[in-house]
């Protein structure tokens, strides 16, 4: 079904709202985005996720830079099927204390838009425990007519933790040069517990989704003709890092990443800017920056969709990537492809997520995993 130029639906929207993530399953996505783990710092998410899918994994291991590695055996080892989602957020470190006003300078882990900073609360993790702050610039009050027009730049804000001085600062709060700070939002749901809000949902909804994956394998006794391994990847906001580990250690023959697209269904975004739509169903990735995904891999996940009658969109994003990027290029190569649920306002305190296509997300997925045996994966990469 075309509703928009360049924007594909498969079927057309259902009269009623069905969903199987119950209350329990949304709980945990809402802690997960709560959860502190900017790039660099993800120890806290990482020991969240790992205490979940032990139930569900027959193993848990990690790298040594911190990605988790769960692998669930199916009826064949091969192919290696590997799943992942990065539990990275973008977040900020301390860059400097003012000596007289205890005002702390901060730098960006990852790509933000400036614009969306100032006002908003946040997390300093310190030695000693949370320090709460807020970003500020000067007051709006005191800026010329000329000035107030330009847009202010995260160079010249600053986080106020309520000191008078940068012995404060340091003494009493124990804040240092080189701290993690990460986005201080509440979870919640709105339109009847459809529609979920928070912070990093790039990428703990991708994360969610692999882990509810295994979950629904595990508790459900689903048959599949391969073993999967579902990766928690670190560092992906600054520079796909942890991918390139895991991939090392996994060896995958097709990759399938699971991520947040950008929805385009905002004010002021072209269909062809950003084609996937909250709500239209799971973002079937043609290509990003990063990487080209495998075509027959891809033509594989859409007839699976069609067959199933799970809706999806082609979606496109023109800069930026995802750990594909690198998984595509692992040893010999391997075919790769990303599936998305699409999410208004990523990189910000507070994103959007439709639970429903959370859900079709991973019962794509699941059906995708029920077909991928050797057979199947050799035709990915066969001339």
């Amino acid at each position: 079904m075309q509703e928009d130029p360049g924007v594909l639906f498969y079927p057309p929207p259902p009269i009623h709202f069905f969903m199987t993530l119950d209350e329990k399953r949304v709980k945990f996505l809402g802690e997960l985005s709560e959860s502190f783990g900017p790039s660099g710092f993800e120890r806290e998410t990482a020991a969240m996720l790992k205490r979940n899918v032990s139930a569900y994994a027959d193993e848990v291991t990690h790298d040594r830079l911190g990605s988790l590695i769960c692998r669930k055996e199916g009826s064949s080892r091969s192919p290696r099927i590997l799943l992942a989602g990065h539990m990275d957020e973008v977040g900020f470190v301390i860059t400097g204390i003012d000596r007289e006003t205890g005002f702390l300078s901060f730098g960006p882990l990852g790509g933000w838009f400036d614009q969306v900073l100032l006002g908003h609360r946040v997390r300093i993790r310190t030695s000693a425990g949370d320090v709460p702050g807020v970003i500020a610039s000067k007051p709006p009050h005191l800026l010329g007519e000329e000035e107030r027009e330009k847009v202010v730049k995260l160079n010249r804000m600053y986080i106020d933790v309520g000191a008078t001085s940068g012995d404060m600062v340091r003494e009493q709060f124990g804040v240092k040069i080189g701290d993690p700070v990460s986005p201080s939002a509440p979870f919640y749901t709105t339109m009847n517990g459809r529609v979920a809000v928070g912070k990093a949902f790039d990428d703990r909804v991708g994360t969610f989704v692999g882990v509810e994956v295994l979950r629904r394998l595990k508790e459900g006794t689903i048959a599949h003709p391969n073993t999967v391994y579902l990766a928690c990847t670190v560092q992906e906001e600054v520079g796909l890092r942890g991918a390139q580990t895991v991939a090392n250690i996994v060896q995958p023959d097709v990759a399938i990443v699971l991520e947040v697209d950008i929805a385009g269904d905002v004010p002021g975004i072209k269909a062809d800017e950003a084609p996937a739509r909250m709500g239209g169903g799971t973002s079937v990735l043609t290509y990003d920056a990063s990487m080209i995904p495998n075509q027959p891999l891809k033509q594989f996940v859409i007839k699976t969709a069609e067959d199933e009658g799970l809706r999806y969109q082609l979606s496109t994003v023109g800069r930026g990537g995802t750990d594909g990027g690198k998984f595509h290029l692992a040893g010999p190569g391997c075919p790769t492809i990303v599936l998305s649920v699409p999410a208004r306002h990523i990189h910000s305190h507070s994103s959007s997520v439709d639970l429903e296509d959370v859900d079709t997300t991973v019962r794509l997925v699941l059906s995708v995993l029920k077909k991928l045996d050797v057979s199947a994966a050799e035709s990915f990469v066969s001339s």
